[in-house]
């Protein structure tokens, strides 16, 4: 079991909350070893790819809202319309 214990964020303080993780035992040994070899923790690992995914989904989502708005309004692409009469 792999608890996560804080969320770090230098522009302001944020309010945290404890979450549980089950994860294989294989796959917290070796996230231990990257840990280590980047001089952080388990839980910033855990974290900042949390925060990634997140960012990235509203990034993501923003981006589709704004295609939408202007795909809906429409754009004259050049030349002149067909008149029939």
């Amino acid at each position: 079991m792999l608890h996560v214990f804080t969320c770090y964020n230098t522009a302001r303080p944020v309010a945290t909350q404890n979450l549980t993780l089950k994860l294989p035992a294989e796959t917290i040994k070796r996230a231990k070893v990257v840990a280590a070899e980047r001089g952080t923790s388990i839980s910033a690992l855990v974290t900042r790819k949390i925060e990634d995914i997140v960012g990235e989904d509203a990034a993501y989502q923003a981006a589709r809202r704004r295609a939408t708005e202007w795909l809906a309004h429409g754009w004259h692409l050049g030349g002149d319309r067909r008149r029939d009469g």
